[in-house]
């Protein structure tokens, strides 16, 4: 493990922290023999099929776990549970399909899911998109919203009953390190006003994410399930290349693996520090600031307002959840 100093520097340089050369700096020492086994856990993770999400999958598998890919398409997720089923020498690798821009679609697997299954330990919501023009969701909404924030907050909604009955369990949710440039505008949450940028709105969905991940710890830590969110640094997926084709040939030398860009994915579902404490913001197994930019601060009401938006333009109705006003004294659950 390096040093703090050494790694504060490595995160202030961007290059250095976000790049293979941080993972493989900070990763001395790791071993996945240190991470417990999780047979007899069920993971489910969002946008399964490759990259970041493929990666993770295997590695929970790999850990014992039952694993659910969650995809758009039927024939791409059955494609991926093969793969991690060979790979990992696990079959209970399952597929279950879910167009997270759709609420009707996330509504239908959420019933299915709840029906069918015992237990849910860990969600990883891990599934994006970076839209070079502005399109619309099936209802209506922003692609990049709908699918980076809204379809994530909506599932996340249904499947806390099952989390909650398999306490303590864990939700994770895959930021990006982009959001560090850019502050949350909730008067225009679907870019509608001004020139669309793709790169821009993605930031803005994944600084959405954060800050909904700090909500969701304060409402469900008294409820035994953690909540928190990470970014993978710069990580060599297809999503990547064709999002952002110039930055991928410029930085690819640089790039990480999807594996290693995952990898503290596995470990907050895995490890025990994660389980002791909720609502940090994780790169490379330490916790990070949330903002290094004072004008990316959101007021205490921007949040308020995000959370609102989302379960209107969801449908999700709260109950049974403390709000950020009403956070209780005393410590927090630990989970294993």
């Amino acid at each position: 493990m390096t040093g703090a100093l050494l790694d504060s520097i490595l995160d202030r340089s961007v290059v250095g922290g976000y790049t293979n050369v941080g993972y493989r700096i900070r990763s001395r020492g790791w071993s996945r023999s240190e991470l417990p086994s999780l047979g007899g856990r069920v993971v489910m993770v969002t946008g399964a099929t490759s990259g970041l999400g493929l990666a993770a999958a295997e590695g929970f598998a790999r850990l014992g776990a039952t694993v659910w890919l969650l995809a758009r398409h039927q024939a791409r997720a059955e494609q991926a549970r093969i793969r991690v089923a060979e790979r990992s020498g696990n079959q209970d690798v399952h597929v279950g399909v879910c167009d997270l821009s759709d609420p009707r679609s996330v509504r239908l697997f959420a019933e299915r899911f709840t029906a069918q299954a015992r237990r849910l330990d860990v969600l990883v919501n891990n599934a994006g998109v970076l839209p070079a023009r502005r399109t619309l969701s099936p209802d209506g909404i922003e692609t990049t919203f709908a699918t980076n924030v809204l379809g994530p907050f909506l599932l996340t909604s249904l499947l806390l009953p099952l989390l909650e009955r398999s306490a303590p369990a864990r939700i994770i949710n895959v930021s990006s390190g982009g959001m560090y440039t850019r502050r949350i505008r909730v008067d225009d949450l679907q870019c509608e006003r001004g020139d669309f940028d793709g790169p821009t709105a993605y930031a803005r969905a994944k600084r959405a994410q954060v800050i909904l991940t700090e909500m969701w710890a304060k409402r469900l830590q008294r409820r035994g399930v953690m909540v928190h969110a990470m970014h993978p640094g710069w990580a060599d997926t297809p999503g990547l290349k064709a999002s952002l084709p110039l930055f991928y040939r410029l930085t690819r030398p640089l790039l990480r693996t999807p594996e290693q860009g995952a990898d503290t994915i596995v470990w907050l579902g895995a490890a025990e520090e994660p389980g002791r404490r909720t609502g940090l913001f994780w790169h490379d197994r330490r916790p990070r600031p949330t903002h290094l930019l004072p004008w990316t601060h959101e007021t205490q009401q921007e949040r308020e307002q995000l959370w609102t938006q989302c379960a209107q333009l969801s449908g999700w109705r709260e109950a049974n959840t403390t709000s950020e006003k009403e956070e209780p004294d005393g410590p927090l659950p630990s989970s294993a």
